[in-house]
C-alpha cells in the first residue's frame, strides 16, 4: 500500500512539476505579445488618422508628413514582429529590469503631451529631418532583428551582423535620434528633463539586456568585446604598414 501510495505520490509530482511551469510561461509571453499588440495597434491607427488628417490640409508640410510616414512605418513592423516574434530562451528576471524597460519605452510619450513651444522655422525644419531619419533607422534595424524583437531583457536569438556589426544596441541609437528630434521640436525645460530621466533608463536597459544575452549565448562575450555598445567607431585604428 505505501509504495503504491508513494508511486501515486511521486507520479503526480512528476506531473505537476512538468505541467504546471510551461502554462504560467506561455501565458506570461500570451499576455506580453497581447499587450504590444494592442498598444502599438492603437498607436499606429493613431499615426495612420493623423497622416490623413494631414492630407486633407490645404498647405502640406512635406517634412512633417514624412516623419509621420516614417513613423508609421517603424510602429507597423513593431506591431508585426510582436506578432511573430520567437518564443524568449531565458528572460531577465525581478522587477528593476522590468520596470527600467517600460520606462525607457514609454517615457519618451511624454514629449507629446507637452505643449508647442513655437519653434522657429529652422529649429523645426531641423526637428523633423532628425526624427525621420531616426525612424527610417529604426525601421531598417527592427527589419534586420525580425523575430528576435523585444521590449524586455530577453534573449531569443542571436543578432551580430548588419546594424548590430556596428553597435551593439543599433535600436536604442536609432530611437534616441527620433528622441532628439522630438525634444529639438519641444524644446523646453521639461522637454529637457525629460530627456534627462530618460537616457540613464536606456543605458540601464541595455546592461540589463547584455546580462541576458551573456547567460545564453557564450559567444556574445567575444561579439561584446569586439563591437560597442552604443557610439559606432567612426575612424578605424590605422595600422603601421609592413616595410
Amino acid at each position: 500500500m505505501k509504495n503504491r501510495r508513494s508511486v501515486a505520490h511521486s507520479s503526480l509530482s512528476y506531473f505537476a512539476a512538468s505541467i504546471d511551469p510551461p502554462p504560467l510561461k506561455n501565458l506570461a509571453e500570451f499576455a506580453g505579445r497581447a499587450a504590444l499588440v494592442g498598444f502599438f495597434g492603437v498607436l499606429a491607427t493613431a499615426k495612420a488618422m493623423a497622416i490623413l488628417s494631414m492630407l486633407r490640409r490645404t498647405e502640406l508640410n512635406v517634412l512633417e508628413l514624412a516623419s509621420q510616414v516614417a513613423n508609421l512605418a517603424f510602429v507597423l513592423l513593431v506591431l508585426c514582429m510582436a506578432g511573430i516574434r520567437l518564443k524568449p530562451q531565458r528572460t531577465s528576471t525581478g522587477w528593476e529590469s522590468r520596470l527600467t524597460a517600460l520606462a525607457g519605452t514609454f517615457l519618451p510619450l511624454l514629449l507629446l503631451a507637452l505643449p508647442f513651444t513655437g519653434a522657429s522655422p529652422a529649429i523645426r525644419i531641423t526637428g523633423l529631418i532628425v526624427i525621420a531619419i531616426g525612424w527610417v533607422l529604426s525601421a531598417y534595424v527592427i527589419v534586420w532583428l525580425g523575430r528576435a524583437f523585444s521590449v524586455m531583457p530577453q534573449a531569443r536569438r542571436l543578432v551580430m551582423s548588419g546594424p548590430y556589426g556596428v553597435v551593439r544596441h543599433p535600436l536604442y541609437l536609432s530611437e534616441e535620434v527620433a528622441f532628439l528630434g522630438l525634444v529639438l521640436l519641444n524644446f523646453s525645460p521639461a522637454a529637457l528633463a525629460i530627456a534627462a530621466v530618460h537616457w540613464p533608463f536606456q543605458l540601464r536597459r541595455m546592461v540589463n539586456e547584455e546580462k541576458v544575452l551573456l547567460a545564453t549565448f557564450p559567444e556574445y562575450l567575444n561579439y561584446s568585446a569586439r563591437i560597442p555598445r552604443v557610439i559606432p567607431r567612426l575612424f578605424l585604428t590605422l595600422q603601421p604598414r609592413k616595410a
